[in-house]
């Protein structure tokens, strides 16, 4: 009797178990499988992501399938080349300053750069001046040289100090056509090109 019970229940317990067939299983697992990398598709593929950029040598076979845009080395040097050509004045090309010589009172309003800068810029011309009546200086232009001293980056009362010492009677101003970013920032003049040119006085008086 006890070996018909135990028999009788291993039968019983084996038909418990259900096994699907292989076929029937693959179609599920690839199913699920198939959902599961959408939603990882979905998810990589927010807009913030589809406007990555991927360098072209680092390509992979995803970055193709998440649809990533990829940009050559080429491409990203040319757009740079671009911002910085649309902003950019060379500071040690001569032609991009003006000289004048002025009687003082020459009727200039001169203000200071930001603090990071230093130096001094016209701000505007008085009217019926001097310098209103002589046409080439303009808002914005960067005080340089006053006769052969270099006076870019000193504080206000420096550089006007510079003006008000001179004693010729008329005071040579050399200044830069460009903004305090352009002069003193990244691209501004070496120390060196910027020494030899205070010494030589600037450039030649702009004519009229």
């Amino acid at each position: 009797m006890k070996t018909s019970t135990t028999l009788l229940l291993t039968v019983s317990a084996v038909s418990g178990f259900a096994v699907l067939p292989q076929q029937n299983s693959n179609i599920a697992s690839t199913t699920a499988l198939n959902g599961l990398f959408d939603g990882v598709k979905e998810a990589f593929s927010a807009p913030a992501l589809e406007r990555s950029q991927i360098d072209a040598e680092r390509e992979t076979p995803i970055d193709r399938w998440m649809g990533w845009s990829v940009v050559s080395e080429q491409d990203t040097v040319a757009e740079a080349g671009s911002k910085v050509a649309a902003d950019f004045v060379d500071s040690m090309d001569e032609k991009n300053y003006v000289a004048v010589e002025l009687e003082k009172p020459m009727g200039i309003i001169f203000e200071e750069n930001d603090s990071q800068y230093g130096g001094i810029f016209v701000q505007s011309l008085k009217e019926g001046g001097i310098a209103a009546a002589n046409g080439l200086l303009q808002p914005g232009d960067q005080l340089v040289v006053v006769g052969t001293k270099n006076v870019s980056g000193l504080d206000f009362d420096d550089a006007l100090g510079a003006i008000i010492d001179s004693t010729d009677a008329k005071t040579k101003l050399t200044l830069f056509r460009g903004t305090a970013k352009q002069f003193y920032g990244p691209t501004g003049p070496s120390k060196e090109w910027l020494s030899n040119f205070c010494q030589e006085g600037g450039v030649a008086v702009t004519s009229s």
